[in-house]
């Protein structure tokens, strides 16, 4: 308990210190107003209210949902380097807005064209994979579906770019490197709604995902329908997933590393603690990097995506070399 209450004053401290932060200098009365009492009149309570609110809440959910859809595929694979990508929802993502930007396929309007286009990709790739696990038994093959998938379509995004414009090769590459500066303050209840659902949806698999931590032969054995759990895993991983890369672009290692470190501080296989300390761990991650890339910002322009790769890919062979 006290090292959960630990984590949400971290979590929280560091949300007011990043909404302080800014190319404005802002004071704390100011941003405290501009939360509880908003007035439009105030271009200062303006920049708090309409970009750094969803800037920095956006990193918030984009951080809890990547994270917990992380630790549900770890615990499905028993495998502490399964992260959420390696299903190829983001790759089918990335080929959706590659098409979009760079062919001139468009579903919507520019406005919402990209986020929509991401959001369709993702999901649609989320839906293959849910289907294949109806008929592939083994989870191992299962994986290799995924990471398969996500080769071809990344294979079709090559191809797109080979053939696209200089203008539109850029938009798509600058999308690709991650930003939470894309969700609107209108656009913030549907994300974080989306997250709350699959939030919601995991602490019902709670029981089933603490038996599998024994293997599926023996969570079988005991009661848990493997099959269903399998499917809702994915399902939930496809909505996390999906929309965090819809709203901000693929962002790399941080379904990865969070739930390896909650484990490693929780020490407990109760995936209810695991929950808790993974969404909380996630928030603070991309809200540290959010805080880091501002502080850099006046000698340094670090895209989120490579950030968080910097950050994570040490990490991750300190995990191979300890576990492995």
């Amino acid at each position: 308990m006290q090292l959960t209450s630990g984590l949400l004053i971290l979590l929280v401290s560091a949300v007011v210190y990043d909404l302080s932060l800014g190319s404005v200098p802002i004071s704390w009365s100011t941003i405290f107003k501009s939360l509880v009492n908003y007035d439009a009149s105030s271009s200062e309570e303006m920049t708090v209210h309409i970009f750094r609110v969803p800037r920095v809440f956006t990193a918030v959910f984009t951080g809890v949902a990547l994270s917990i859809a992380g630790l549900l595929m770890q615990t499905l694979f028993q495998n502490p380097l399964a992260g959420p990508y390696v299903l190829g929802i983001n790759s089918g993502a990335s080929l959706l807005v590659a098409l979009s930007t760079m062919t001139g396929f468009s579903l919507f309007s520019s406005e919402v064209n990209t986020i929509s286009a991401a959001l369709i990709g993702a999901l649609g790739s989320g839906l293959f994979i849910l289907l294949c696990s109806l008929y592939v038994k083994n989870k191992v093959s299962l994986l290799l579906v995924g990471i398969m998938f996500g080769s071809f379509a990344g294979a079709l995004v090559n191809v797109v770019q080979s053939y696209s414009s200089p203008d539109d090769l850029k938009l798509f590459m600058l999308w690709s490197f991650g930003s939470l500066q894309n969700v609107e303050l209108a656009q913030l209840p549907v994300f974080g709604g989306i997250v709350l659902i699959g939030l919601v949806l995991s602490l019902f698999i709670i029981k089933p995902l603490n038996l599998l931590v024994l293997g599926e032969a023996n969570a079988s054995f005991l009661g848990v329908r493997v099959k269903f759990t399998r499917f809702s895993i994915l399902f939930i991983t496809a909505i996390l997933t999906g929309v965090s890369t819809a709203y901000c672009g693929p962002i790399a290692f941080v379904g990865l590393i969070v739930p390896n470190i909650a484990k490693m501080i929780y020490k407990t296989t109760n995936h209810f603690y695991l929950l808790i300390g993974t969404l909380l761990l996630g928030g603070l991650m991309i809200v540290s990097c959010d805080i880091l890339m501002n502080l850099l910002q006046p000698y340094l322009s670090i895209p989120l995506n490579a950030l968080t790769a910097l950050m994570g890919a040490p990490l991750v062979v300190w995990i191979i070399i300890k576990r492995f």
